[in-house]
């Protein structure tokens, strides 16, 4: 997935490890792996999760994220790991991990996606 070279490492119901290269152009200033490079891949790697369960036809998007950003990579590829934990009709909940290859946990992410209606491409929150 170009800009980010993101690829599918694994997948298996539920779950979708993804790499991401290391490349310079998504570090910050410091030399560090940019935030959003680690939450775009979190966000990436459930929404595959989520295709894994539910197939292509519905459409899912991100109501929620939340991060916590642990440790900083520098210079390494990056393995992000998605775990579908609670599928719902609505909504699903799950988790995602960020691991530098040699830094070693890097983000833990929490997530929510809502199913998006066929129409208009709103979503409906409730449960």
């Amino acid at each position: 997935m170009k800009p980010y070279g993101f690829r599918v490492e694994s997948f298996a119901p539920g779950a979708c490890t993804l790499r991401v290269p290391f490349n310079a152009a998504l570090e910050r200033p410091g030399g560090i792996v940019s935030g959003m490079t680690l939450m775009g891949a979190a966000d990436v790697a459930m929404w595959l999760a989520i295709m894994t369960l539910r197939g292509t036809a519905e459409h899912w998007v991100t109501s929620d994220m939340k991060t916590a950003f642990l440790r900083s990579a520098r210079e390494e590829d990056v393995l992000c790991t998605a775990s579908v934990l609670k599928p719902g009709k609505r909504s699903i909940y799950g988790t995602a991990e960020c691991r530098g290859l040699t830094s070693g946990l890097l983000a833990h992410h929490v997530l929510t996606y809502v199913k998006a209606e066929a129409s208009g491409g709103r979503h409906d929150q409730s449960g």
